[in-house]
């Protein structure tokens, strides 16, 4: 096999990556509100009406004219009419006149100024409205939120309820958004086994499927768990072959660093195209990614906080990409202890969130730093990311975490 070239930065895979998304983008479907959730918006979305559609009531009370309320003293109007939520009834309040309203009703033409109900008295057809009421007080303005015309939703949003909400109070029915990557999950090694079954001397169970079957479905994917692929060359490249025929997207986990059985990534050279071979980066320096078929191929190594971090890194950025999503926030934290990070590699270490009195967000790294030491992945929350280069953090010290 040629040999490969020599690792590259983090920095480098994250951009050959979105290169990579970029020139694959996924097409754009429309679908349903009720499909919409958790999707990425593919285009801007402005608004068609007006939000709020029309002046109407914030509050249970009554509709009146400002000028007929007393600063200093109460106010008696007389009460000539109901307008209740719904369609608008053509009301008009005249002076020295109030409509009883109801939270989301339409005002009446002529009131610019809505009492509510406990700061009045009612007897028989005449309302007493307290002093010191202001102008315009429990009126929704039409167009307060959005005028015709305004942006309300950004292309490469990824999609919560209160977006899709906000779409729906707009009367739009179908929203463009990309289509989701279709994505095959491989683990390797004869030596996994499946929960359940017996354990024989040198086997594990297979704890890599669950997680990366449970990152990816946290994306809003719905990827599909092949056969654990066995050490045997053959075996593994028409499996993978096969899945890469169908699939936008293939991930093994496993048997791509230098070992006797770590066939993969010759099998990608041979096969396929390879976009680079390690990366600078612990835990998961062995990441190798390209191309096979019609699909990406991400090659994540096998300790399991190593599935962790690269996904987390860059899987997530190559599949981010073929959506055309947006660039995910960064997030901060102090640290709650000090660190001493002696080698140069960009390293991503497990740490557990939390947040004081002040609201001030700390994150308190893991003792732990072997890529096999799956416990203490589960008891953090967090991966805290530490520059490239040797160097000493302080506690207080800001340093970016990722969440999962």
């Amino acid at each position: 096999m040629t040999e490969f070239a020599t690792s590259i930065l983090f920095d480098e895979a994250r951009e050959i990556l979105r290169q990579v998304a970029a020139t694959h983008r996924l097409p754009v479907e429309h679908v349903a509100l009720a499909r919409a959730h958790g999707r990425v918006l593919a285009g801007d979305i402005v608004a068609p009406i007006a939000l709020q559609p029309f002046d109407n009531s914030a509050m249970d009370g009554y509709a009146c004219r400002h000028a007929d309320l007393c600063a200093a003293g109460t106010a008696s109007l007389a009460l000539v009419g109901e307008q209740f939520a719904g369609r608008a009834l053509g009301l008009h309040v005249g002076a020295g006149e109030c409509v009883r309203i109801t939270t989301g009703a339409p005002m009446p033409a002529g009131a610019d100024t809505v009492v509510m109900r406990e700061d009045t008295q009612i007897d028989g057809d005449a309302v007493t409205m307290r002093a010191g009421i202001r102008q315009g007080a429990n009126v929704r303005k039409a167009g307060e939120d959005a005028l015709p015309g305004d942006p309300v939703l950004r292309a490469g949003t990824r999609l919560n309820a209160v977006q899709v909400s906000l779409a729906a109070s707009l009367g739009v029915e179908r929203l463009p958004v990309s289509a989701r990557p279709t994505v095959a999950v491989f683990t390797t090694g004869d030596e996994l086994i499946e929960p359940g079954m017996p354990l024989q001397p040198g086997e594990i169970y297979n704890s890599n499927r669950e997680l990366l079957m449970g990152l990816l479905r946290a994306e809003g994917l719905e990827p599909v768990a092949w056969p654990t692929l066995p050490d045997e060359p053959e075996r593994i490249a028409s499996m993978l072959q096969d899945a890469a025929s169908s699939f936008d997207v293939v991930i093994t986990c496993g048997a791509v660093s230098a070992g006797e059985k770590d066939h993969i990534p010759a099998l990608l050279q041979a096969h396929g195209c390879v976009h680079f071979w390690k990366v600078r980066m612990k835990p998961g320096m062995p990441l190798l990614a390209g191309s096979l078929g019609q699909a990406q191929f991400l090659g994540l190594p096998g300790n399991p906080v190593s599935v962790l971090a690269t996904f987390l890194t860059l899987g997530r950025v190559l599949i981010d990409g073929m959506q055309g999503r947006a660039d995910r926030p960064s997030r901060f934290a102090r640290l709650q202890s000090g660190i001493e990070k002696m080698h140069p590699r960009r390293e991503f270490v497990r740490g557990t969130l939390q947040v004081d009195d002040t609201g001030t967000q700390w994150v308190t790294p893991n003792a732990a730093t072997g890529s096999h030491r799956l416990r203490a992945a589960a008891d953090a929350d967090a991966l805290l990311v530490l520059a490239e280069g040797a160097r000493s953090l302080a506690q207080g010290d800001l340093v970016e975490v990722l969440t999962y």
